[in-house]
């Protein structure tokens, strides 16, 4: 989208430019990619991969080939060492030319099904951003990269949870089915009305959480693992690509 490259546009992108999927991203240099790529492959709920790019390309042969992935996400996050150190609105100071960038499924791509089934998504009727936990569930490690899983969370009212996980199910690429619903603190989350990552939004009465393997998963791997430099996506603020979302989803 024009406004997102010219900075015009830097929210969350949970219901924009609808029928398009969109994406996590991660930026690592050549030296990482082997073992993030066999960590990804590892851990597909979770870090689901939709493409990755040649070394030191910036756009994706699959999923948008006229975007530039320095340029193109609405905000990026900078992490060296382990540590969270900045965000911005692009990264063209930051590119270096042996760096790979990788693409991976998003659970906003499977929320246009959500609302044709009649089921709520209560981050965008609050206007917020989806509310994100680091959880106590492990991630099989690969090379240098280990960590935890993180997850997003939508409230459902308790019929429809089962029918929820259901929907999402045909989208095995961006998450697929939900990992948990219900009880927070059997996946680690303390307080479900303080988000990791995102905002918090109102769980009515007689509504369940329900949480699904999150894309910002690899940030956390980040904080854990401390490669010296990883570059991604701001939680919620994905890549817009150029493939619908039907194309993405399983009969």
């Amino acid at each position: 989208m024009e406004q997102i490259r010219n900075g015009t546009y830097t929210g969350p992108t949970s219901g924009l430019a609808r029928g398009y999927a969109q994406a996590n991203l991660v930026i690592l240099r050549k030296e990482y990619a082997y073992d993030f790529l066999l960590f990804c492959q590892r851990n597909q709920v979770a870090c689901p991969l939709l493409d990755v790019t040649d070394i030191g390309s910036v756009a994706s042969r699959k999923m948008g080939v006229d975007a530039d992935l320095r340029t193109d996400l609405p905000r990026y996050r900078v992490y060296r060492n382990g540590e969270f150190t900045e965000e911005c609105t692009d990264i063209l100071s930051l590119w270096e030319e042996e760096m790979v960038c990788f693409l991976i499924g998003c659970s906003f791509t499977f929320e246009d099904a959500l609302l044709a089934n009649g089921i709520p998504i209560r981050h965008q009727e609050e206007d917020v951003n989806v509310p994100m936990y680091k959880t106590s569930i492990p991630c099989e490690p690969a090379g240098r990269f280990h960590g935890n899983v993180v997850v997003s969370m939508r409230p459902m009212p308790e019929e429809q949870a089962i029918r929820t996980s259901l929907v999402t199910a045909r989208f095995p690429s961006v998450h697929g089915a939900a990992i948990h619903i219900g009880n927070p603190a059997a996946i680690g989350i303390k307080e479900i009305a303080q988000p990791d990552f995102g905002d918090p939004v109102t769980i009515k009465e007689g509504e369940v959480p329900v949480f699904w393997a999150c894309g910002v998963t690899p940030q956390a791997v980040a904080m854990a693992s401390k490669p010296d430099l990883m570059i991604t996506h701001a939680p919620g603020h994905m890549f817009i690509t150029t493939v619908k979302n039907e194309q993405l989803g399983v009969l």
